[in-house]
């Protein structure tokens, strides 16, 4: 196990924003497909990655990718995998998820049993024993069918890595963490910029810009699946990734983020948030109606995530929401604006034509992130 498959899930629409923070850890990137990054690495990039990539969802290793177009067939392929390798004789396994797009092979739970039986069937001959106690540590498998060919992988993440461990108190509908760290990193916004969320609900986008800022990993306060895989990954390898996660972290930077709602419950709720994410000295949270919008300084940034509208009352609000953002930004003297909504006539609403949008799928709901570019402030003088 030299090199290793790594793969790492995201956001549709933000693959290019996941590859560059794999290759600023230093990784070789193998692929990208939509919604996926396939990048090669050593055994300690399961952990760095885990612990420091901010928008994706999981890290899978790559056991194989096999063709199969019977189930037959894909028994003998997964049997003839070196699982030994990975699984030890005491680990607990088992198909987790199985998913077929455009494949012959199409039952989820089908892929699933014959997969398993065909890795007890490996496992048998080569531990020469006819039942496993599984007593040991997990080792969640994944099955990915496109066109035929399918990914098959060991989930060395366990708890999405959305779940950062400082989103206790949420919002109705709010916006995950890895998106929202995505989204911020997707604009040219930097800690020495002003960046206002005027709709920030439970706070979810200011916190991600502070820990981005403070260089705070993501991974830092969480554990994972693969922390138990003594038999290939070295425990010091962890310990490693978290001491360098330590070293990098810089909490007494100056910053301007703030953060509005309408909501005092949702205010609270931030402020909770941010304070259990270690960055609520670095927000500055306030109930505020998005009609009273209004900042002195210039050259700022917002980016948020305004109400959607996704049942029929709501929607008819809408237009009286989005023409007030619309209004109270063209008074934010040379402000860049980023806003991701499923409401499609944000733009028209807010009359002011987006520089460019993007489509990202914001879980299934397919939404836009318009960008909505500013000037650049000038050039400092040495």
């Amino acid at each position: 196990m030299e090199k290793l498959h790594l793969v790492a899930p995201c956001h549709f629409g933000v693959e290019a924003v996941l590859k560059r923070e794999i290759q600023d850890l230093g990784y070789e990137i193998e692929k990208v497909e939509d919604g996926r990054v396939t990048f090669l690495a050593d055994v300690a990039a399961i952990c760095r990655a885990n612990v420091f990539l901010r928008t994706a969802e999981r890290v899978l290793l790559q056991v194989a990718r096999v063709r199969a177009t019977t189930f037959d067939q894909l028994f003998e392929e997964v049997k003839a995998l070196e699982w030994e390798q990975y699984i030890p004789e005491d680990g607990k396994f088992w198909v987790k998820k199985a998913s077929s797009v455009k494949s012959k092979l199409f039952s989820p739970s089908d892929i699933q049993s014959i997969v398993k039986k065909a890795i007890v069937e490996r496992l048998k001959s080569q531990y020469d024993v006819t039942w496993f106690e599984e007593s040991g540590a997990e080792y969640p498998i994944r099955v990915f069918f496109y066109k035929d060919e399918a990914l098959i992988a060991l989930d060395t993440t366990g708890e999405s890595l959305h779940k950062r461990g400082y989103r206790k108190m949420t919002s109705k509908a709010p916006i995950s963490e890895t998106l929202a760290a995505a989204l911020i990193m997707l604009t040219p916004w930097r800690k020495d910029r002003i960046l206002v969320d005027p709709f920030c609900g439970c706070g979810t986008f200011p916190i991600e810009a502070a820990m981005i800022a403070a260089k705070i990993a993501p991974g830092m306060n969480r554990e994972f699946t693969a922390e138990t895989w003594t038999n290939f990954i070295d425990k010091k390898l962890w310990y490693e990734a978290g001491d360098e996660a330590f070293e990098q972290m810089d909490t007494d930077i100056q910053v301007d983020i703030q953060g509005y709602d309408i909501d005092e419950e949702m205010v609270s709720y931030a402020r909770k948030n941010a304070e259990d994410a270690g960055v609520d000295h670095l927000i500055h949270f306030q109930v505020r109606d998005v009609a009273d919008l209004s900042h002195n300084k210039k050259y700022g940034f917002l980016i948020t995530n305004p109400p959607y509208g996704e049942r029929l009352e709501e929607r008819q609000a809408l237009k009286k929401l989005y023409g007030i953002l619309g209004e109270r930004y063209k008074k934010l003297d040379s402000w860049s604006a980023f806003v991701i909504t499923s409401y499609e006539d944000a733009e028209k609403d807010m009359g002011i034509k987006a520089t460019k949008n993007r489509k990202i799928y914001n879980g299934m709901i397919k939404t836009y992130f318009y960008q909505f570019m500013g000037p650049k402030p000038p050039k400092k003088r040495n």
